[in-house]
């Protein structure tokens, strides 16, 4: 039996708001107070506003909290397609800082994807200014975490 290829842009589509849902709904993300401001087949942006207890020892954003919001803007972009993703791994350059009451922005985007991976880069700005830059890899499982019917 052939099992026939799935499209996963039309999946993204027809369940659009069931994905969004989903990949919104994250505890961690919230209690740091990350915003997802953008949601596209393989692409997200999320924001956050630097809070004073976010800061490390000498006043910046803690590279912790970068991270977290970098890898937030990731989780959602390798998960828009309904398919269980997860990160396999990340490398993560710091090139400036933030303050606190800063927004920074981190803006994945989907360099490739197959049946089992998917490549990312996320960007990280406060204003137009690079502070952080990140590759990641996922892990595409077998299981869509959206109910498909038999047009999918």
């Amino acid at each position: 039996m052939v099992k026939k290829k799935i499209d996963e842009d039309k999946i993204h589509e027809k369940h659009y708001e069931q994905i969004h849902a989903h990949v919104k709904n994250d505890p961690y993300a919230q209690s740091l107070g990350i915003q997802l401001t953008k949601f596209e087949a393989g692409t997200a942006e999320a924001t956050l506003e630097v809070q004073r207890t976010m800061v490390n020892a000498y006043g910046t954003v803690h590279g912790a909290v970068i991270y977290a919001l970098a890898d937030h803007a990731f989780s959602v972009a390798c998960n828009a397609f309904g398919k269980t993703s997860l990160g396999l791994s990340t490398t993560i350059q710091f090139i400036e800082s933030a303050k606190p009451g800063d927004r920074i922005v981190a803006r994945a985007t989907e360099i490739k994807r197959n049946y089992r991976t998917g490549f990312y880069r996320i960007d990280v700005f406060h204003e137009e200014n690079l502070i952080a830059t990140m590759e990641a890899v996922s892990y595409r499982k077998d299981h869509y975490f959206i109910e498909l019917d038999e047009q999918d």
